[in-house]
Parts: C-alpha cells; sequence; structure tokens
C-alpha cells in the first residue's frame, strides 16, 4: 500500500499514533467522479460530504469489504454500508440503486449503486459519503483527493 498523505483528521481525536499509522497504509478509492458540494459538518449533523456527479454514475467501494446494510430509509433513500478491516465503515446514501445484498464482499473500486436522488434528505441528484473509523466519523476529505 501507499502511504496516504491524507492523515491525521481533525475529526478523530486519536488515543495514539498508531491510529494514525494504521490509515496511512490503506488506499481509498474515489467512490465517484464529481465535485464537492458539501464538506463534512459535525456540529450541524453531516457526517460526510456531498459529491454531485454524472446521472447514472456507478458508486464504487472506497476499499474492499462486506456489505452490511443495503437498504431503503426514508430520510437518506437507498444506502449501502461497508464493513473494512481496521474498524472502518463506509456509507453511501441517496443511491438510485443498490447493486449488491447485505453479506455481499466487495472489491476496492468495485461498483457498487447507482447514484441517485433518493430520500427526503436530498435537492438533486448527488451521492453523501461518510467514513467511521472507530466509532466516529473521518473526514473523506483527509484521505481522497476529491479534486
Amino acid at each position: 500500500y501507499q502511504k496516504n498523505k491524507y492523515i491525521p483528521n481533525k475529526f478523530i481525536n486519536f488515543s495514539n499514533s498508531e491510529d494514525a499509522k494504521s490509515l496511512a497504509y490503506f488506499h481509498f478509492f474515489k467512490p465517484i467522479i464529481g465535485l464537492v458540494s458539501k464538506n463534512i459538518e459535525i456540529d450541524e449533523g453531516h457526517y460526510g460530504i456531498d459529491i454531485v456527479a454524472e446521472k447514472n454514475a456507478g458508486v464504487k467501494s472506497t476499499l474492499s469489504g462486506k456489505v452490511i446494510f443495503s437498504e431503503w430509509t426514508v430520510e437518506t433513500g437507498y444506502v449501502i454500508a461497508i464493513q473494512h478491516k481496521n474498524d472502518l465503515i463506509s456509507i453511501y446514501k441517496h443511491n438510485s440503486v443498490l447493486l449488491k445484498k447485505e453479506g455481499s464482499i466487495v472489491k476496492a473500486g468495485e461498483i457498487i449503486a447507482i447514484v441517485g436522488n433518493s430520500g427526503e434528505f436530498t435537492n438533486g441528484p448527488h451521492l453523501h459519503f461518510e467514513i467511521w473509523f472507530k466509532g466516529s466519523p473521518l473526514n473523506p476529505n483527509k484521505v481522497i483527493n476529491f479534486k
């Protein structure tokens, strides 16, 4: 793995430098190509970033792992969540279609959903993308270069 230059993260209080080191060796894939329209805002309950993308674009798993949630929710539409190594979870919201079911094993960069505009908490086609590390939100901009 290539060392990741985007660690550490200001939203996680690393109990020790081992946490930061353990994340530095992951290569996080971009879940989708697009423009970040809203950044993480923990105080407002916005635990990820919003990425505007082309209609019907494929949403990719940021890391290899196991699908632990793949369902419809009223607020955030079609949602898929993936458990990865090292106490990492990635979450992908507002999809139009989910391509993987709970229990599926996915590879990093594999298409898992189609970008959409589903759920009550959306105002146009986009992907809401979250990464959680040991139960705390991790700013995706700190581990993935979206520019």
